[in-house]
């Protein structure tokens, strides 16, 4: 794939943006139409709906594949365009009362429309990395600075091909003072590059200023790098007018789209399975009830997200009073699980009520597992970082119970911080589901406990 083919993407990408809000108005249609309604979708519906979404997307420019690759941030300007997109149609369509459209065909229209996008746009980043693995699809980059910072840059993109960076040349500070303005610039012209990375520590604003003017006059990016070197943390641009501050955290903070999306997720999710699986929960009650003494539910309190006690409800695996002499943590040959209990909590059938806690707003389908408050001060002692995991709602599943397991001892649930911890740091709808899928297989392959 040649460079000059890039330009044909946006225009690719928008085009199938288009086509897959029309095979998911259409989908919605006979789905409705069949099932649930008898209003028929009206060809100045179609009209209205394709012309909100060419409109926002010219505005957010959502089709624009951008370097480097990130999906999760390509999946929440699609996210911010499908939440204008709604308010948009659904302001002509109720509030001016223009048409009739069924309230369940909007909702299945924007939920295949948003799946079938993700998909589009996880086959579109994987192609692109492909290629560019390859060697195709390669941007020309120029490297002006500080000769440590240009190392760790091309150090660092090296090790990342997917990026589609190749760096033609370098211009040293020492160079750099010995060439006018002029012959830097017939240099950039020269190298014929697309983007411009300047690494200084320090840098003369008045050269700055003119590098940046001469990028908008031939359409090169022109782009500043830091001499920071950050590990754990992660850095945000303010702009404060003037001058740009660099805010610096050791912890992603969870934008509103973020958390918009796990909520509408977190509900989707949870009525999709106790739905369709409410004579599962019922047969679960009977043979909980048949096969011990005691309530068919087990509740205790957990703590939730900003220390926020809540009731956590269960399948009943252990027998009654089995907490008499305190809170414990449970093991394999745990005397105090029933026989049925072993087999639902193998299954993690046990935790099947736990999707209302999701629905009331206590927990997440995905998110650090809720402890009790007397574990909860014993992990923050042994490891303080244990503090970030109480900003998020708790979760269902968690990356330390899919990947790590079951912790049986302060100790192991140490060990199980970290994946919880990396989770944290990596929200994203690859994440999300990455989890879930692994939950699903730990459920089948009875790795419970």
């Amino acid at each position: 794939m040649n460079i000059r083919y890039s330009k044909l993407l946006p225009i690719i990408t928008f085009i199938s943006d288009l086509i897959i809000l029309n095979i998911s108005i259409q989908s919605a249609h006979l789905l409705v139409f069949n099932y649930f309604s008898n209003e028929i979708t009206s060809s100045v519906f179609l009209l209205l709906v394709n012309m909100a979404w060419v409109s926002i997307a010219s505005l957010t420019k959502n089709y624009v594949i951008q370097r480097p690759l990130v999906l999760s941030n390509s999946i929440n300007r699609i996210l911010s365009s499908l939440i204008y997109h709604s308010v948009a149609v659904l302001g002509v369509v109720y509030f001016f009362k223009f048409y009739e459209v069924s309230r369940w065909e909007m909702l299945f229209t924007y939920l295949l429309f948003f799946i079938l996008i993700v998909v589009e746009r996880s086959l579109i980043f994987a192609g692109l990395d492909y290629i560019r693995k390859k060697g195709f699809n390669i941007k020309h980059i120029l490297i002006i600075g500080n000769e440590d910072i240009a190392r760790r840059v091309k150090s660092s993109f090296e090790k990342q091909p997917e990026y589609g960076y190749n760096f033609v040349g370098n211009i040293t500070e020492e160079s750099l003072s010995k060439m006018t303005r002029q012959m830097l610039f017939d240099k950039i012209i020269e190298t014929d590059v697309k983007e411009v990375f300047i690494c200084y520590r320090a840098l003369d604003q008045s050269l700055l200023k003119s590098i940046v003017d001469f990028g908008d006059q031939n359409a090169i990016k022109i782009k500043f790098v830091s001499d920071l070197v950050l590990e754990n943390s992660s850095a945000t641009i303010i702009n404060y007018k003037s001058f740009p501050v660099i805010q610096l955290s050791n912890s992603v903070e969870l934008s509103l789209k973020i958390v918009i999306f796990k909520r509408c997720f977190d509900i989707l999710f949870s009525l999709f399975v106790m739905i369709p699986g409410f004579p599962v929960f019922i047969l679960l009650m009977i043979i909980t009830k048949l096969t011990s003494k005691g309530p068919v539910f087990y509740a205790q309190e957990r703590i939730g997200r900003n220390n926020k006690p809540f009731k956590i409800y269960k399948f009943r695996s252990m027998y009654v009073n089995s907490e008499l002499l305190g809170p414990q943590l449970s093991s394999d040959h745990d005397p105090r699980i029933t026989k049925w209990g072993r087999v639902i909590r193998k299954s993690r059938l046990d935790e099947l009520p736990q999707f209302w806690n999701v629905l009331k707003g206590d927990m997440s389908i995905v998110g650090p597992r809720p402890e009790r408050q007397f574990f909860i001060e014993q992990l923050i002692e042994r490891s303080p970082n244990y503090k970030k995991l109480l900003r998020l709602k708790p979760g269902l599943t968690s990356m330390g119970q899919v990947n790590y397991g079951y912790a049986e001892n302060v100790d192991q649930m140490c060990n199980r911080i970290r994946y919880d911890l990396l989770y944290l740091n990596n929200i994203n709808l690859n994440s999300e589901i990455g989890v879930i899928l692994k939950t699903i297989r730990v459920m089948t392959q009875l790795k419970g406990k």
